[in-house]
């Protein structure tokens, strides 16, 4: 399949749908709380009356998560800002010039108040309101045709829920479309136990309803890969290890012969599930452009902090030469460059947002094997730790893998991709860390604020998480 096609394809595809849906947003007004409505004249109630008309909603989701490149924090633009609130957080990265909001990440002195923490909030119910849109509008597509949409759709919003708990904790959970008519609804946080159930069970519906056509859509390796983590994440690690075998069994995927190769050729044999851009101003992203000093020579967030310099040191083979690089304006300074902008503005750089890729696959079976135990000498465990240390020049036979080591594999393998914060608080070593890391860190900045709008806006249904 030629998946380069397949993407431009795609963004056609979103621009074609912007004459029918402008955006949908979440609404300012204390009556439209949590309820998204399209801002076009077609009602999204009865705009859908056949397969192709639902396949426009389908497209519109992945848009969603596309988000728009932009500097306004009223645009939807989760994806793009994501590392503030996952690297930034982490002891991977940094600003350069400690100012304004941006900084509050690194410093963690995150103000309820911040318009990255809002932004990211409101996107991502943004992009369950568009799968719940295509779900709510099912009855219209019939057989495989219904299958595959529903998949799609699940998939969509259990990888909206993820991101969302795991950031804010309790969240409110809305599974159906709530309608401008429906000005009683309100809604208040759930425990994070219920969301993770509503993420599997959609998971589930996804792995069952899709195939591995696609690389920048749903897919069923995507689906098990996803769940695998999710599992990981809640400790059933018979699970997940089931999930990430499957996904090695299929044969679809493979390491590719360098990580230079996986950022820099796109829909490549190692991509499981990424996000697409086109470098062509509307379906392009600029996450590139502020990591690489594009936006002024003392300015610049995302910057790599010497600690994980020194991970790469210690454990990184060759994979610090594809990863950062000296900024040659300053250089004390590092500049991530795994995400290189194709051509000449980085602004609106084409390069596709990789969310999972094959290594990480590897890894997260390691990790399934060692089941939460600080050291496994298991065969299988030990050849998918040895395929991703052979292709980073380490050859060296590896007789057992610690906890600790997978950690730190993971560290510099998955540098700068927004794994690590989620990394350290499921290895249960969160708040040891990041406290060595920064004497600002306290346990209560794992969860960002519930963003100070919302709880707003629900009159105080909507409680905040302690610390702020």
């Amino acid at each position: 399949m030629n998946f380069n096609k397949q993407k431009t394809d795609i963004m056609k595809h979103i621009k074609i749908l912007a004459l029918f849906f402008v955006g949908v947003f979440i609404s300012s007004c204390e009556s439209d709380y949590l309820e998204p409505a399209l801002t076009s004249a077609v009602n999204g109630g009865n705009y859908f009356n056949d397969v192709d008309e639902l396949n426009t909603a389908v497209i519109n989701m992945y848009d969603g998560l596309q988000g728009v490149n932009s500097t306004s924090t009223n645009d939807n633009k989760a994806t793009q800002i994501e590392f503030y609130l996952t690297e930034m957080r982490s002891d991977n990265t940094r600003t350069k010039s400690q100012e304004g909001e941006a900084a509050q990440f690194e410093e963690y002195a995150v103000e309820p108040t911040n318009g990255i923490v809002a932004n990211y909030y409101s996107s991502f119910y943004n992009v369950i309101f568009r799968a719940n849109l295509v779900l709510a509008n099912l009855d219209v597509a019939t057989g495989a045709a219904a299958t595959r949409i529903e998949a799609e759709a699940k998939f969509v919003r259990a990888y909206a829920y993820f991101q969302l708990v795991r950031l804010y904790g309790d969240i409110p959970l809305v599974d159906s479309v709530i309608s401008p008519q429906d000005t009683d609804v309100t809604y208040t946080r759930v425990a994070a136990a219920s969301i993770y159930a509503l993420i599997k069970s959609d998971l589930a519906t996804a792995v069952a309803g899709l195939d591995n056509t696609y690389r920048t859509r749903a897919s069923q390796a995507a689906a098990q890969a996803l769940l695998a983590k999710v599992n990981l994440t809640t400790g059933d690690y018979a699970a997940a290890r089931a999930l990430l075998e499957s996904v090695v069994a299929s044969n679809n995927y493979s390491l590719e012969a360098s990580l230079d190769d996986v950022f820099y050729n796109e829909d490549n044999n190692e991509t499981i599930f990424a996000i697409g851009y086109i470098a062509d101003g509307l379906d392009s992203q600029n996450f590139s452009a502020e990591w690489l000093n594009a936006v002024g020579r003392t300015s610049g967030v995302n910057y790599v902090t010497n600690d994980v310099i020194a991970a790469f040191n210690d454990f990184g083979g060759n994979r610090g030469a594809s990863s950062f690089r000296v900024d040659a304006d300053q250089p004390t300074q590092h500049q991530v460059t795994k995400y290189l902008p194709v051509g000449s503005d980085p602004t609106t750089a084409g390069n596709d947002w990789i969310v999972l890729r094959y290594a990480d696959v590897l890894l997260m079976h390691v990790e399934s094997i060692l089941a939460g135990a600080n050291e496994t000498i298991d065969p299988a465990a030990l050849a998918s730790f040895q395929l991703v240390r052979n292709r980073a020049g380490l050859p060296t036979v590896v007789t057992i893998v610690t906890k600790e080591g997978l950690l730190n594999e993971r560290r510099v393998e998955l540098a700068f991709e927004n794994q690590r914060l989620f990394d350290l608080i499921r290895f249960g070593v969160s708040q040891e860390v990041l406290s060595t890391f920064s004497t600002g860190f306290s346990a209560t900045d794992l969860l960002l604020p519930i963003p100070q709008r919302e709880i707003g806006l629900s009159n105080g249904l909507l409680s905040q998480n302690p610390g702020y």
